[in-house]
């Protein structure tokens, strides 16, 4: 059960990131932001709620539409938006932008732009927690409903059930994958299903309210702690933006949008907030305190340096140290 402290830092995770996005547009849209994005606008539940329930030194791997995920692992959006804008102080001093964000200090482990990219990853860092018995850490694949369909998902589910790593798999089914809805490419309705095939729990919950992707999670993360083996979570939930920001978004229609927007899981969660006792003000406040910390992000950003040329051969190989 989500108490009233950890709701608020779910709360506030929340705000951070959609603020975060939301200053990232106005970047993009006044040419100050190099290359594209992928947005979590209206998704930010989950990985707030997701990482509310790990540790520092618990792993993630995330996807292209990865900020949200970068913000709740614990980054520092100062060096999340210099990389955005590929400055020399960004987390991978520039070079990997918006779609490979990574930051090993936080069990970050990175941004993938390749669909499925990241869960071979997150089933390797189980595999390394499993081998090295570290009993109780976890490792957390984040990716969206079409990566399901790519093999890439089967082979490292299998492997994650037969080897019972502590992986949990958070499917983030926002309906689409760029523009084609997920009736026309997926042959299931509910993706959780496709967990009975590894002989894992699959568990499809409401991916706008952090209640019921908290209870999921409790399942997930008793199994992955416990070494039972990993788990399969569907959490439903849409994207405001298009799949990328100059997506002129023509295979869904306004109304559809704007109906979605009314399920914000910000505005939506606050009353639950207030029921537990936070007073409005203060709620008020985090979301004040979100929208500067942006401001202060992007300022810190627009004043970085540019990369060197001269060290762009740099951690291109491994080097130790003298």
């Amino acid at each position: 059960m989500i108490d009233r402290e950890r709701g608020l830092w779910i709360y506030k995770t929340m705000c951070r990131i959609r603020s975060f996005e939301e200053k990232a547009v106005a970047l993009f849209e006044a040419n100050k932001l190099r290359g594209s994005m992928h947005l979590y606008v209206g998704e930010e539940a989950i990985a707030a709620t997701v990482c509310s329930r790990l540790n520092r030194d618990d792993y993630i791997a995330s996807t292209h539409r990865g900020h949200g995920h970068c913000i709740a692992k614990g980054a520092d959006e100062r060096f999340a938006m210099a990389e955005l804008m590929g400055k020399a102080t960004g987390y991978c001093k520039g070079r990997g932008g918006s779609m490979h964000i990574a930051d090993f200090t936080t069990g970050n482990l990175g941004a993938n732009a390749i669909v499925g990219g990241g869960i071979p990853i997150a089933v390797g860092a189980g595999l390394s927690i499993k081998m090295q018995h570290q009993d109780g850490r976890v490792s957390v694949s984040f990716f969206g409903d079409s990566t399901t369909n790519q093999g890439a998902w089967h082979e490292a589910m299998n492997l994650a059930a037969l080897w019972k790593l502590p992986v949990i798999f958070i499917c983030e089914n926002n309906g689409f994958g760029i523009t084609v809805p997920q009736w026309q490419a997926t042959s299931v309705e509910d993706i959780s299903v496709r967990a009975a095939s590894y002989g894992i729990p699959g568990i499809t919950c409401y991916g706008n309210d952090p209640d019921e992707i908290d209870k999921a999670m409790d399942v997930a993360i008793e199994r992955a702690r416990g070494g039972i083996g990993p788990t399969l979570i569907e959490c439903k939930t849409y994207r405001w933006l298009g799949h990328w920001v100059g997506d002129p978004q023509v295979y869904r229609t306004r109304e559809e949008v704007e109906a979605w927007k009314e399920k914000c899981p910000i505005k939506n969660y606050a009353p639950k907030l207030l029921a537990m006792g936070v007073s409005q003000e203060e709620l008020d406040n985090i979301m004040k305190d979100a929208r500067q910390e942006a401001d202060d992000a992007a300022e810190y950003a627009l004043n970085s340096p540019e990369p060197d040329p001269a060290h762009v051969l740099d951690d291109v190989f491994y080097e130790e140290e003298a």
